[in-house]
């Protein structure tokens, strides 16, 4: 895929995952891997695992100039306009217990409008793809959110006890560990939805996500069914819908609705 800046972004961005890759793989599923080193700028424990990655990232990153967001260290403002917001490694706790659900989350925003997106899933090597307007690609081939059957809706759900009625209005309710991943999985039509309503995740977290999605032709939103806008920062907070389609978006913001 070519990128449409004098930076080829999707370069840079395999390569940073292969390089990560390199680094972290021999730690998976050990103790050193899931070891707290620190806090991050939300307050999350920082595992070693996180440090190595983002050790990687910005070493690769910095001779661009351009500004960074990553979810341990925060804003690195570098006066550029472009903005890379990146997450080395979402699904760190996967990482460390040996679950091979994890991925490296990169996405560009000029200004604040994205431009690029990219997730690597180290597991199975699949490297996901997306330029606003122009499509999301798996492994330089398209992909696209697959035609809903009712009744037989598949969601990624992660609450703190709110909106469980929607599981029994859906047929499947699978929780993975890697958001980043999930919203890939929504994009090449293995899951139909993945909601986050804890008010947790943040825009490292899901950046490339929902560009993937929102190219494969995901509907993304908040909680209110407003449409997603994200915040160029690592600390902010929010909500996340995205689906393959309207029916089952308002399934979701009715069952929100009812508990309020």
């Amino acid at each position: 895929m070519k990128t449409n800046t004098e930076i080829p972004w999707n370069e840079v961005a395999l390569e940073t995952a292969r390089e990560v890759e390199k680094e972290v793989m021999p730690l998976f599923g050990t103790p050193k891997a899931g070891e707290a080193i620190g806090e991050n700028v939300s307050g999350d424990v920082t595992k070693y695992v996180d440090k190595v990655a983002e050790d990687v990232v910005l070493s690769r990153l910095q001779p661009l100039g351009v500004n960074v967001v990553s979810e341990e260290i925060g804003f690195i403002d570098n006066g550029s306009d472009y903005t890379v917001i990146v997450d080395p490694i979402d699904g760190s706790y996967n990482f460390a217990a040996g679950i091979p659900i994890f991925a490296f989350s990169f996405a560009v925003f000029k200004g604040r409008k994205p431009i690029y997106g990219a997730i690597y899933e180290f597991a199975t090597k699949t490297f996901y793809e997306a330029l606003p307007g122009e499509g999301a690609y798996m492994d330089g081939k398209p992909i696209r959110v697959r035609k809903p059957e009712r009744g037989k809706e598949a969601l990624s759900f992660y609450t703190r006890g709110r909106c469980l009625g929607l599981i029994r209005r859906v047929k499947r309710v699978r929780v993975l560990g890697a958001i980043a991943v999930e919203l890939t999985y929504l994009a090449k039509g293995a899951l139909d939805g993945v909601l986050d309503i804890r008010n947790y995740v943040r825009t490292t977290d899901i950046a490339a996500g929902v560009l993937i999605a929102r190219e494969a032709g995901a509907i993304v939103t908040d909680e209110r069914g407003k449409e997603l806008e994200l915040r160029l920062d690592a600390t902010s907070k929010t909500n996340v819908i995205a689906v393959n389609d309207r029916y089952l978006l308002d399934m979701i913001l009715e069952e929100l609705e009812n508990e309020s």
